[in-house]
């Protein structure tokens, strides 16, 4: 292949993964607040234009790094989806959403302790996110503790909607953990 082919190639890539960005709906609210103010702190909620200037572009960078980041974590892509998730995180900190999706990508990066930190802050900020209990279990059995890996997927089932399709796959791993559990002892650590 020659040069001005390849460079077609990424061109089109790169136009093609930016048009999905740009058009993938955002799963989250981003949920931004005003900073506080002189004016504000004596009553008044008005922000001026430049106040309200930044925090739109603020909510917009948000919003865009949050979907730049699902879309690399959907497409197995973790080490650019670790650096949006970073970006969002440093900028609205307590995105409990975040937090999740940051866990998920690392781990498939395979860094099971770094991810069960970012599921354990998810639930720390909103207790009843259901889907950092899953991969709190996924981390949890990575690292070797079935037990607290059984009691984070239990609590996945327990939180989460009746129609969620992971529902079902939870129930077919905590059956086969059972299983196995009361097969063979756990190893002690």
């Amino acid at each position: 292949m020659n040069r001005l082919s390849a460079s077609l190639v990424a061109f089109s890539s790169v136009a093609a993964l930016g048009g999905l960005i740009a058009y993938w709906p955002s799963p989250v609210p981003i949920p931004l607040e005003a900073p506080a103010s002189s004016k504000q702190a004596a009553g008044e909620t008005a922000l001026s234009p430049n106040q309200a200037h930044a925090l739109e572009k603020r909510r917009a960078e948000v919003k865009a790094r949050f979907d730049q980041g699902a879309a690399m974590l959907h497409a197995k892509r973790y080490d650019y989806a670790l650096t949006a998730f970073h970006r969002v995180l440093e900028l609205a900190p307590d995105i409990p959403e975040a937090h999740v999706n940051l866990g998920f990508t690392l781990l498939g990066m395979q860094r099971h302790k770094e991810a069960l930190a970012f599921f354990e802050s998810a639930t720390v900020l909103r207790p009843w996110q259901a889907n950092a209990y899953y991969g709190m279990a996924e981390a949890m059995d990575a690292m070797g503790d079935r037990s607290g890996a059984i009691g984070a997927m239990r609590t996945f089932v327990h939180l989460a909607q009746k129609d969620d399709p992971f529902v079902s796959k939870a129930n077919i791993v905590l059956s086969r953990w059972d299983e196995q559990r009361s097969r063979k002892p756990e190893k002690s650590r």
